[in-house]
């Protein structure tokens, strides 16, 4: 049994709302990309954690989603994977062919997801600074 699974869903989807909303405000995912996102839900899961968070996308940005209600999107992937795909190590179709992502639901906001991943300008996330 994975000791992650065990644990609340709620306490995740809201770190991962609040750094995709920190990402919306500084400019590194475009609003509009994710206009068909509006009102919709998606569920992330990361397959080799046993950890599952559902997000909803409206006018404010992202929040976790709580109800009971089935969500719009599902993605599921290993961990590994999700990194890869956030870094463009892997491309997400090839990780679809691979099924070591798989997407379940609407699959047109599946590719909304996707384009918008591909949209990232990373140049703009703010380097580290070297302490002395």
């Amino acid at each position: 049994m994975k000791l992650l699974a065990l644990l609340p869903e709620w306490p995740p989807a809201q770190a991962i709302a609040l750094a995709l909303n920190a990402a919306l405000l500084g400019g590194l995912i475009a609003r509009d990309a994710l206009e068909p996102l509006l009102g919709k839900t998606v569920a992330l899961e990361a397959s080799d954690l046993g950890v599952r968070v559902r997000l909803e996308y409206g006018a404010r940005g992202f929040r976790p989603y709580s109800r009971s209600e089935k969500t719009d999107l599902s993605i599921k992937a290993g961990i590994a994977d999700y990194l890869a795909l956030a870094l463009r190590r892997e491309d997400p179709d090839t990780l679809f062919f691979k099924r070591r992502l798989v997407m379940t639901g609407d699959t047109d906001l599946g590719l909304v997801v996707k384009n918008a991943l591909d949209a990232i300008d990373w140049s703009r996330l703010p380097r580290p600074s070297r302490g002395r």
